[in-house]
């Protein structure tokens, strides 16, 4: 029994549960600060040593040297020859798909000149280097190579790094092909606390890069957060999370699975459905009851319903929409007759899915928008990672010579007022010809 609560907008209280339900604590706990700072530290004093001694502990192999770490090009290749074709095929399929709408978020540098000739305009450039954290273990994650490692290709990135851990020395194939076709340049068979701070600030093997993104464990999570300042990094993930919002029209057993889809990645994840149709809340509840025996993953989805999820009656559509700002969910599913009739009143979202046949997972693998998405409510103020996140905006300004002339009038009022002479000056040295004027 999964004993997945049923709560009611209309409830006095209500609020209060809400934020008990959506309550979260991103941070790590202080052993796990002190034991990630202490790795950091080692890897800035030692560098390639102290990568290998961790590889051996953390990951139970030794490496000859520190060039043992990195993965060849050709085994990259090797992988994609030795998977079955139907995944190949269907890696190609989700490539293509994930790369197309990555096209599309390409920014471009523009400008604009003034009547008097001054140019104004902003200048797009890609990151020269760019790092990918992939989970090892027992799990494969390709899909999550495919949306951080594509990306940052289409932005143009000069170099991207990939890191996964390789327990035993085990690589994983499904991991390596999916890194061959979206065209990581480099891996290296690391991982944990060290491969972040490997990345950050280079060792001899091991090149540092500006930007480090994907998911991780609690030590990858507090490790990137350590580091940030010195590189740029994604985010910092929570548990993931999916609030579907039906109207009672959906078949109940499809929105269960929708909300096992989520509750079965761990047992911290959130599964929320919303409806103003009571009769639909029981059926769901139903189908979760009957469903549930049946997943191979039942305890993990069991537990995270319990302790996470939730059916709530809304009092009407409206009152559904605005729950939905409120909670900010990483997924949303609009599962309604007219999803386009609403969307744009939905504000704080990370993906929305939209229709009674879209599935969170759709977008989890090869729909083609990014399944990196903000969760713990941080979708109020930022955006699923995209093209946009591996490139940089340089502000361009050239003033002419009537243009500086008129500019600094303005500059040097503002600078004076502020007590700072010398920016004053300096545009009133090209404005009112006193300093060298070249026509």
């Amino acid at each position: 029994m999964s004993q997945i609560r049923r709560l009611s907008t209309a409830a006095a209280d209500f609020g209060a549960q809400l934020d008990a339900l959506l309550a979260w604590d991103a941070a790590a706990d202080a052993q796990v600060q002190q034991t990630v700072h202490a790795i950091i530290a080692d890897i800035r004093a030692r560098g390639d040593a102290a990568l290998v001694e961790y590889t051996a502990r953390f990951d139970r192999w030794t490496p000859g040297g520190a060039a043992d770490l990195e993965v060849p090009r050709a085994r990259l290749q090797q992988a994609w020859s030795a998977i079955p074709a139907g995944q190949r095929q269907a890696l190609e399929q989700a490539a293509e798909r994930i790369r197309a709408y990555a096209q599309h978020q390409v920014l471009i540098s523009w400008s604009y000149t003034e009547a008097d000739g001054t140019l104004l305009g902003q200048q797009v450039s890609p990151l020269d280097r760019a790092g990918l954290y992939v989970p090892g273990g027992k799990a494969a994650y390709p899909s999550s190579v495919l949306m951080n490692a594509i990306p940052a290709k289409v932005a143009g990135v000069g170099e991207l790094i990939m890191v996964v851990p390789t327990p035993d020395g085990e690589l994983n194939d499904l991991v390596l092909a999916a890194a061959h076709i979206a065209g990581v340049d480099r891996v290296f068979a690391i991982g944990g606390a060290q491969a972040v701070a490997a990345l950050a600030y280079g060792t001899a093997t091991i090149p540092p890069v500006e930007k480090i993104v994907g998911p991780g464990n609690i030590y990858v999570a507090t490790a990137k957060r350590a580091v940030f300042g010195q590189v740029g990094i994604d985010m910092v993930a929570g548990p993931s999370e999916i609030l579907v919002l039906c109207d009672g029209g959906t078949d109940p057993d499809w929105i269960a699975m929708d909300l096992f889809s989520q509750a079965e990645h761990d047992e911290d994840a959130q599964a929320i459905l919303v409806s103003w149709d009571a009769a639909f809340l029981d059926r769901v509840a139903a189908s979760i009851e009957r469903l549930l025996p049946t997943m191979e993953r039942c305890d993990i989805i069991a537990v995270a319903l319990r302790e996470r999820g939730a059916l709530i009656q809304a009092l009407d559509l409206s009152d559904a929409i605005d729950l939905a700002n409120r909670i900010a969910p990483e997924h949303l599913e609009l599962s309604i007759d007219d999803p386009q009739a609403i969307v744009e009143r939905i504000r704080h979202a990370g993906a929305i899915f939209m229709g009674r046949y879209t599935a969170e997972a759709l977008g989890d693998y090869c729909a083609g928008p990014n399944h990196v998405l903000p969760t713990s409510r941080t979708a109020r103020f930022s955006s699923p990672l995209g093209v946009y996140d591996f490139q940089k905006r340089s502000s361009l300004i050239m003033a002419s010579r009537p243009g500086a002339a008129q500019l600094a009038k303005v500059a040097s009022i503002l600078a004076r007022g502020e007590g700072l002479t010398a920016h004053a000056r300096s545009a009133e040295y090209r404005g009112d010809g006193t300093g060298p004027m070249v026509g």
